[in-house]
């Protein structure tokens, strides 16, 4: 396979993987305050691999009622209400996320994006919740399929745990760094890439069996990345 022909498109069935971090006041997305968001859009390269492109950051006012474990908030050092935060609602923030996952899905010929993240069920659900909340009606994600680095992770170099897997990869990771939704999605996106990039083998291993083949099996609308 000519590694210029391999389309995102293609490589991922019209779904546009896109990295998602959060950092929050607590674990449960419908009680909890989304603080911050952040998304990297990736793209491939000319030599068939994927890279990250860019990276988008919001900080997030907490919603109100919104609650905000001290728990939580040790753990990723987030002062909601420091005069010098400057943070969108939850509306403004994701509009400005889905507005560059829209611009990218068009760009790469894509049907839909998916979300890919570390304990991906975790960022589905605030971004989901989130959403709901500011009334988002066209939200650009899969609303429950996505790719999770930890388990991928545990199958390419049996590590799960984020900072783990980032360095069995031979990735660098900076402790004082973690926990930021932009480094944290930064770095899961290396993982992605990098575990994309070793399996490519694999891919174009199924594409030639299944190039010929043309039973594709049932559709199921519930599974297709059918556009928003």
């Amino acid at each position: 396979m000519n590694a210029s022909t391999i389309m995102m498109r293609d490589r991922f069935r019209g779904f546009l993987p896109v990295v998602v971090d959060v950092e929050t006041g607590g674990f449960n997305s419908a009680t909890d305050a989304l603080l911050e968001i952040a998304a990297v859009l990736l793209r491939v390269n000319g030599e068939g691999r994927l890279v990250r492109e860019s990276t988008i950051r919001e900080h997030v006012r907490p919603f109100e009622g919104g609650r905000l474990d001290p728990a939580s908030l040790a753990v990723n050092g987030i002062d909601p209400w420091h005069p010098l935060r400057i943070a969108a609602t939850e509306g403004d923030a994701l509009g400005a996320i889905f507005t560059e996952v829209r611009r990218m899905i068009r760009a790469e010929d894509c049907t839909r994006a998916i979300l890919v993240g570390h304990n991906a069920s975790f960022d589905l659900g605030f971004l989901n919740a989130a959403a709901a909340r500011a009334g988002i009606k066209r939200n650009p994600f899969h609303p429950f399929s996505c790719f999770d680095t930890a388990t991928l992770a545990g199958v390419a170099y049996g590590q799960t745990v984020l900072s783990r897997a980032v360095l069995a990869a031979g990735l660098d990771w900076n402790s004082e760094e973690a926990h930021s939704a932009a480094y944290d999605a930064e770095r899961t996106a290396e993982l992605f890439c990098a575990v994309c990039n070793q399996f490519q083998p694999l891919y174009e291993s199924a594409v030639r069996r299944l190039k010929d083949t043309t039973d594709e099996g049932p559709s199921n609308p519930m599974l297709e990345p059918a556009p928003e």
